[in-house]
């Protein structure tokens, strides 16, 4: 940059040649990956001795590019260029105090660009008997935290740093693989082959190509002017050094050991606890965890976790960014039927577009196989009097129905045990009818569900109650229909389909009209639960359609019915069960949005599963909770009877905590060239999307910057934030692109929904395009969750910020303007106060000054312990919960006893508002508040008893002990 180059010829003024040269070097460093790999206090010492430029901040808005660097003696502290004379640029390593990461002291709160600085390229070092500071923003996380760690070791060990931190690290890695060379050296010479060591690294880090590896070999054997191939143990461990560290690792591990170059029990105890969220911690599973990650005997024998086995534990499933209990069924599934969202595929028979591509039984395989619960069959006559599938009134091939039931059969409950739902568009003569039936009964036999519907309930059954059933879908003749046939209308996609194409290519013609078909008695009775009918209106389906009666919806008209009556869509499935297909206008099998239908309540959305991109990654990322079964529970919000939600809010959803999501993109790792992209070499200048998908409120995506050829390990060191009004259907996608593309730009993403992921520092498995994990290729990341009081990034986490009560947000209740119910609604106005107040002030009751050290002897980890756990037990606390806790319990039946005095009102609210002289729209935003405020009490009661650590009724006193567990739990 300009600056760089300014600075360099004012050193070539003032201080000649040798300075130039060093100051060269560290503009190499700052804008390219070093070279050296950070691994150890040693390295870190190494850089600051070399120097760096850092910024110099001060309380004035002025900030100094300054070249700083520690003396070869390690005894002081000194920058160039300055006014000051020599020796007042510097400061002694025996007067430092402490090191503070971050924007932590008043130079940096009071300077004017202080929003500018990246709070992880800030640090402050606190020196002198009157405890001044000297404020420093580094070039990059990287370089910032190799100033840290150093100094910190100075400020502990002084002069003997180097004699204590040479031994730990360095020998636990040299041991571990001076034992791997030696018995990869079978004859005792010493040394072996190139071959040999390339495959030995290979092993140890697979990500790594072998071009490279060998590359590094022949370049060490260069620079010393070795002649001959064969490799040494010192080369070996040399290679591996700058080959596999990670310093973002390395940089980790420091914060959390006690001055060490590893972890022991202790200090993994309170990363596990603090950062990755684990409960009941003992040292018993820190020490299972060394035994299982750590490579080096010592390691393992001493109980000390080294830099090599705390990388090989955050690439282990067990620090995957995909909750562990999610990969098993772990919802409630006893609920009715509609009250789930069921992964579903649209012409699964097609596995290319949908005018003229192939049909093949594979498409039928690979969404059986992938959890798909609703498959579709186009049924049409075929020769030799044996039925056919394909797409009709299009140029599709086909597959013989039989063969499609035989593959169903065999696959149907492979990926689950939960019922599969056979959508059935029967396009068949009587003749061919009878043989389909013949099919279905023969080979799928007691699989299919073929009881009646139950008249009297309300509801479909659950899907533990139809374990291992086949539901077929489709047209049903009249109950009063005695003869072995009948008439009904007939549902052809294929038509609709084949009519756009005709117009597209400018022929005239009619409008397809349902026509009328016979249909099969002995067909129409294998459809119980899921009876195909017309959609009208919404008035209509309330008032007459059957629970067992089941609506598909184009995309089109379903969108319609999203944008115009939000609130009724969602009621309406509340109850029954709605497909949506995609449009007539997708001839090449594109994707529409399953989330646009999934925010109201729509549980059948069929996917083009031939189809890659974006919205087969939302489908394929969102059935991967509930252990792949298919079905996934649908927002409370939107199976409760009395509940208001609209599928278009772009505000908070009424009732639901907003979550903050904090989400750092610290590296990358092995990231391939895009699979379609031209000639351009190997090397990818990668960067990172994170898209949040979800209700409109939540839908939102940031970026990081891009690394330039950079591959291997990027280090992106970016932190967003997201607040997420409704996280029961929010989804996070992480995106990797190549920003130096030619043909193409994707590199890699994975899709998750938000309940699942797990907090902490998690590595991402990237997919391709088509769902395949990429090899080796991941990304690494921290991620917070919180509630929108507080918490977040480590320096935040869980100090919540008591409101003054002038400040504080009230739940207030709507109008419905019914008297008689306003004055039960008017009665909640004060309990819900009292309860804002009580759920802030317990809050609060738990809340400590930020602490902060002011002795140099303060180790990193209290630190960590002093940044973590804010919440810390003292009587004052204890006291102020008790009290607290204890009344919560007069709230508690207050708001209860309003919620059960509005419910009696619930049947005749239609009724009371006519007589009230409401109709029409008034009317229904009247039923609408009604469901709003009895949301909101429900909300707030659950909120308040929460809260409470013992029942109401015959509760015992409440004990310290209680509420020391009761606050481990809030932490």
């Amino acid at each position: 940059t300009y600056i760089s180059i300014l600075m360099i010829n004012c050193f070539i003024f003032q201080d000649g040649s040798r300075r130039c040269k060093e100051r060269k070097k560290t503009v190499s460093f700052s804008s390219m990956p070093t070279e050296k790999k950070i691994s150890s206090a040693s390295d870190c010492i190494n850089s600051m001795v070399d120097g760096s430029e850092l910024r110099k901040v001060r309380s004035n808005s002025r900030v100094y590019h300054r070249y700083f660097l520690l003396d070869a003696d390690m005894q002081s502290l000194r920058w160039e260029p300055s006014k000051k004379e020599s020796d007042k640029a510097k400061i002694d390593v025996k007067s430092i105090k402490e090191v503070r990461t971050g924007k932590n002291t008043d130079t940096f709160r009071t300077n004017g660009n202080s929003d500018q600085i990246s709070e992880d390229c800030a640090f402050s070092i606190i020196y002198g008997e009157n405890y001044e500071s000297l404020d420093l923003v580094a070039n990059s996380a990287d370089v910032a935290n190799i100033w840290v760690t150093g100094l910190r070791y100075l400020i502990s060990y002084g002069k003997h740093t180097l004699n204590m931190i040479q031994s730990s690290q360095d020998n636990m890695r040299a041991s571990w693989l001076g034992d791997l060379f030696d018995e990869a050296d079978v004859i005792g010479g010493k040394c072996i082959s190139l071959c040999s060591a390339v495959q030995l690294i290979k092993k140890l880090s697979p990500g790594l190509k072998n071009v490279k590896i060998e590359l590094k070999f022949k370049e060490l054997h260069k620079v010393k002017d070795k002649i001959g191939s064969d490799v040494t143990k010192e080369e070996f461990i040399e290679v591996f050094h700058d080959l596999c560290t990670r310093p973002e690792i390395y940089f980790l591990l420091v914060q959390f050991s006690s001055n060490k170059e590893f972890l022991d029990t202790k200090d993994l105890m309170i990363f596990l606890e603090a950062e990755q969220g684990m409960a009941k911690v003992s040292e018993d599973i820190s020490v299972e965890i060394i035994q299982k990650y750590e490579p080096s005997k010592e390691g393992q024998l001493k109980g000390w976790l080294s830099l090599d086995g705390f990388i090989n534990y955050l690439m282990s499933a067990d620090c995957h960014i995909f909750d562990p209990e999610q990969k098993i069924v772990c919802q409630d599934m006893n609920q009715p039927l509609s009250h789930y969202y069921i992964n579903s595929s649209h012409n699964t028979y097609l596995i290319e577009d949908q005018f003229r591509g192939p049909s093949d039984i594979t498409g039928y395989i690979r969404a059986l196989k992938m959890g798909c619960r609703s498959v579709e069959l186009d049924v049409w006559d075929g020769p030799d009097n044996e039925p056919v599938i394909y797409t009709g009134h299009t140029m599709t091939s086909h597959i013989v129905f039989r063969s499609v039931i035989d593959i169903i059969n065999k696959y149907a409950f492979v990926a689950s045990e939960f019922p599969l739902i056979l959508c059935l568009e029967n396009h068949c003569s009587l003749m061919q009818q009878k043989v389909m039936f013949q099919h279905l009964k023969k080979i799928l036999g007691d699989k299919i569900h073929a009881d009646p519907p139950n008249l009297e309930d309300n509801y479909l059954p659950s899907p533990s109650d139809l374990k291992g059933k086949i539901l077929l879908k489709g047209k049903k003749l009249a109950s009063n229909c005695t003869g072995s046939e009948g008439e009904v209308t007939d549902e052809d996609e294929g038509a609709e389909m084949s009519q756009r194409m005709n117009n597209e290519g400018g022929e005239q013609q009619t409008v397809v009209q349902p026509k009328k078909f016979q249909l099969s008695k002995d067909l129409s009775d294998l459809v119980t639960l899921c009876k195909s009918v017309r959609f009208k209106d919404f008035q209509t389906a309330f008032q007459n359609q059957k629970h067992w009666e089941l609506c598909s919806f184009n995309e089109v008209f379903a969108s319609r019915c999203a944008t115009d009556h939000p609130g009724d869509f969602v009621n309406y499935n509340k109850k029954f069960l709605a497909r949506v297909y995609p449009s007539p206008m997708r001839i090449d099998s594109s994707n529409m949005n399953p989330q646009d239908f999934w925010k109201c309540g729509c549980q059948i959305v069929a996917m083009n599963y031939q189809t890659p991109g974006l919205m087969m990654d939302l489908n394929i990322g969102w059935f991967r909770q509930n252990g792949n079964c298919g079905y996934v529970l649908r927002p409370a919000i939107m199976r409760e009877q009395v509940s208001y939600f609209s599928a278009n809010t772009k505000d908070s959803v009424p009732g639901v905590s907003p979550q903050l999501l904090h989400i750092k993109i610290i590296s990358g790792q092995n990231l391939p060239k895009p699979k379609g992209s031209g000639a351009k070499g190997d090397v990818v200048d990668p960067y990172v999307y994170v898209e949040i998908h979800g209700i409109p409120a939540d839908c939102a995506e940031q970026r990081t910057k891009t690394i330039h050829q950079n591959g291997d390990n990027p280090i992106f060191d970016e932190s967003f934030e997201f607040q997420i009004n409704l996280p029961e259907l929010a989804m996070v996608r992480f995106v990797v692109l190549d920003d130096d593309y030619i043909g193409d730009e994707f590199i890699g993403q994975y899709t998750i929904p938000f309940e699942c992921i797990q907090p902490g520092f998690r590595h991402i498995p990237l997919q391709s395009l088509t769902g395949e994990v990429l090899p080796h290729a991941w990304l690494f990341v921290h991620v917070a969750i919180t509630n929108r009081r507080g918490g977040g990034k480590p320096h935040k986490r869980g100090l919540s910020v008591r409101k003054g009560k002038k400040g504080r947000e009230y739940a207030t209740m709507r109008i419905l303007f019914i008297k008689a119910i306003d004055e039960v609604f008017k009665s909640a106005a004060q309990p819900l106060r009292e309860a804002t107040d009580l759920r802030e002030n317990m809050q609060g009751a738990g809340h400590c000054d930020t602490l902060q050290m002011s002795c140099h002897q303060t180790v990193t980890v209290t630190a960590q312990m002093l940044i973590t756990c804010p919440f810390l037990p003292c009587s004052q606390m204890i006291q102020t919960s008790r009290t607290l806790l204890e009344s919560s319990d007069s709230v508690y039946e207050r708001i209860l006893q309003v919620q059960k005095s509005a419910m009696e009102f619930h049947e005749n609210l239609h009724d009371m508002g006519v007589k009230e002289g409401l109709k029409g729209r008034k009317l229904h935003k009247s039923v609408e508040s009604f469901t709003w405020n009895i949301t909101i009490l429900k909300v707030i009661t659950a909120e308040t008893l929460s809260g409470r650590l013992t029942p109401v009724k015959n509760s015992a006193p409440i004990g310290d002990d209680d509420l020391h567990i009761f606050y481990h739990k809030k932490i």
